[in-house]
């Protein structure tokens, strides 16, 4: 075997490699015996099949998967030995000359590599680099125990409507008279809710009304651009709902009012655990804690996403081998054409970017990631995720079998491996580069960065 590389732009690499019958021939005389142990040819008996059968029938294909397990090995540990950062698979070359297996024993086979360019990308305390400090003030604190005493909230049965009351009664309809429909549609404890109704005037039929009142309006005009919505409460199928586009009456049966928690005792014991908290001051020290800790890991990733922009301002254009890696983008994505690689390829070629430049952060910096902070990462997304339903009092032993969970699953691996370097880079980084705090309200930092 001999392999070779050329690379004289430093970015496309020429790879070629010269495979001879010692190479293979072993791995090929091993698979050819299995298949004579194994084969069933009629009028032979099992394992007695001639060789030159089994060579005539078996032998080409042995030697193409013998011959191709072979140059992958070698190419990959060519490029690891003399570390080649390539850049996604090696594709066979333009280069290229046929190749007949069934014809001689040696053969030459030649690839194209993509390079990662070279460029230094180095931080110290000579960057600056901002910091922003969303402020836990007591606007955001109420809103939170407003979060909080709606989730613990429920529906009280009322007499009268309110704005946001969940209404229930008989649906009936109407004909062009006004009259119940003789065979219309009937539909029994239906369920509505006035105030996401978009069309003004039939939401202000339902004001100030009171059980047993009988309503008239237009499901369709109600809903104009949404025939779920229709469908779903007259029960049908959405391709019905052009055939009952008249009036119905609803006959009001049940108000349902919905009432928030009291701020009291029993709130604090349900968000906090028993006894957690014991007044209402507590209570708010302890969201402001809370908030606290979940706006600086959003203070940390906007940090993270500056650092990205200033390191990519600092490094510059970077040439890279875009035609071989178009290339490759298409081998990828088998069931896309080559639309789909020239929208994306701009997208794929700056994040390709930023990952070199994280990968050299990282090495210089020392990064290293232990299993404990993949668990640490997978815990957080855990945490974060019981958070959006406002459950902020989970036993750490679930918090633990939810994140044992989710490391189980093969495709949340490499996500937890990625969250947990960006943790630990994002908190050296803090260290290393020169701060520009700047205190912001959530509501400043929210459109800062939705722009």
């Amino acid at each position: 075997m001999n392999i070779s590389f050329e690379n004289p732009d430093k970015i496309n690499g020429l790879l070629t490699i010269t495979v001879e019958e010692s190479d293979y021939k072993d791995n090929v005389e091993k698979t050819l015996k299995d298949y004579q142990k194994k084969a069933n040819v009629p009028g032979f008996r099992p394992g007695m099949v001639p060789m030159g059968l089994i060579k005539r029938q078996f032998g080409t294909s042995v030697k193409m998967e013998a011959v191709n397990k072979f140059i992958g090995e070698q190419i990959y540990k060519y490029v690891q030995d003399n570390k080649i950062p390539m850049l996604g698979d090696p594709l066979p070359s333009d280069k290229q000359e046929p190749v007949d297996l069934e014809k001689g024993t040696t053969y030459t086979f030649k690839f194209d590599i993509a390079v990662a360019p070279e460029f230094k990308c180095e931080l110290s305390g000579h960057d600056k680099v901002d910091y922003y400090n969303i402020t836990v003030d007591d606007a955001l604190i109420d809103q939170q125990i407003n979060m909080f005493a709606s989730q613990a909230g429920k529906y009280e049965k009322a007499e009268n409507y309110q704005e946001n009351d969940s209404l229930k009664g008989d649906l009936r309809e109407l004909d062009e008279n006004g009259n119940t429909k003789e065979g219309g549609l009937t539909v029994e404890g239906a369920i509505l809710m006035p105030s996401y109704i978009k069309v003004e005037d039939q939401k202000k039929l339902f004001e100030n009304v009171k059980l047993g009142d009988i309503i008239t309006f237009n499901p369709r005009k109600a809903y104009p651009d949404n025939d779920a919505e229709v469908s779903s409460l007259l029960k049908i199928e959405r391709e019905q709902v052009a055939e009952h586009i008249g009036d119905f009456s609803f006959q009001l049966t049940e108000i349902n009012h919905f009432q928030k928690h009291e701020v009291n005792q029993e709130l604090f014991d349900t968000v906090y655990g028993k006894d957690a908290v014991k007044d209402e001051k507590g209570f708010r020290e302890k969201i402001a804690e809370g908030l606290k800790a979940q706006l600086a890991t959003d203070s940390d990733f906007r940090f993270i996403q500056d650092v990205r922009a200033h390191c990519e301002k600092k490094v510059g254009k970077v040439e890279f081998p875009d035609a071989l890696l178009k290339r490759i983008m298409l081998a990828n994505n088998k069931d896309k054409d080559q639309e789909f690689v020239d929208k994306n390829y701009d997208n794929s070629i700056k994040e390709l970017t930023w990952h070199l430049i994280k990968e050299q952060l990282v090495a210089a910096n020392n990064v290293k990631i232990e299993d404990a902070d993949v668990k640490d990462a997978a815990k957080e997304a855990a945490r974060a995720q019981f958070a959006q339903y406002g459950m902020n009092n989970v036993p750490e032993e679930y918090i633990e079998h939810y994140a044992d969970d989710m490391l189980k699953k093969q495709e949340s691996v490499q996500p937890m491996v990625d969250r947990a370097i960006d943790r630990k880079l994002t908190e050296i980084l803090k260290g290393v580069v020169k701060l520009n705090p700047k205190e912001v309200s959530l509501d400043e930092f929210n459109k800062m960065m939705s722009e």
